[in-house]
């Protein structure tokens, strides 16, 4: 593992990293396949629909059909997230992590959500831990700028950033930036270290101060 120096600016992805999103993903874009007559989701689908934007995801469901797509966005519009909200489960020690993070370091958010972020945050009690909420309705994670835009907020180089994700996007967008990666329980990624839980992030940087 490279020596890393103290962060200045933590940033975190949602899905798979926040929360355990991997069922409420599978029920949301089910319920949509089911309004239009559809099977539901294989699991080769569950899992790019888990890590990609809504546009994507509809984008790849409708298979290049440009009718179906344009009914699945509007089934989309029409069918709240936050009634899956109740799928969602909080990662072990997220809040205790958060409230740590935010004294000593910039915490930021980035997330291929959209307009689910907010109310979600909110619903959560998690909207006041951020500093930065960057969503895909600005940049999504396939665009550097996701990410970019964050270190130039906050006048910060790559080096001194650390971003935690768990997904192969999560990782191309850390690479076409220069911000080194934390890997949350995913040890396929190249990544300079690999936690399981938000305790072991917390131990992590603390041997960085």
């Amino acid at each position: 593992m490279m020596k890393l120096e103290k962060p200045k600016l933590i940033v975190l992805d949602c899905d798979g990293v926040l929360f355990d999103s991997l069922e409420a993903n599978r029920a949301y874009y089910n319920a949509i396949l089911e309004k239009v007559g559809k099977p539901p989701l294989k699991e080769e689908d569950l899992k790019f629909v888990h890590m990609h934007s809504v546009d994507e995801c509809l984008r790849y469901l409708a298979n290049g059909d440009t009718n179906l797509y344009e009914r699945l966005k509007e089934i989309g519009r029409s069918l709240p997230y936050s009634e899956f909200f109740s799928y969602l489960k909080p990662e072990p020690g997220l809040y205790e992590f958060l409230s740590w993070a935010k004294e000593r370091f910039f915490v930021a958010l980035c997330t291929n959500r959209t307009t689910s972020t907010i109310p979600l945050l909110k619903h959560f009690n998690l909207l006041d831990f951020f500093h930065l909420i960057r969503t895909a309705l600005e940049y999504p994670k396939n665009d550097p700028r996701a990410l970019s835009t964050i270190l130039e907020a906050f006048k910060v180089e790559p080096k001194e950033t650390l971003y935690v994700g768990d997904s192969e996007v999560d990782a191309k967008l850390c690479q076409a930036v220069g911000v080194p990666l934390i890997a949350y329980k995913n040890k396929s990624l190249p990544t300079i270290n690999h936690v399981s839980d938000f305790w072991e992030l917390l131990s992590f940087l603390q041997k960085l101060s």
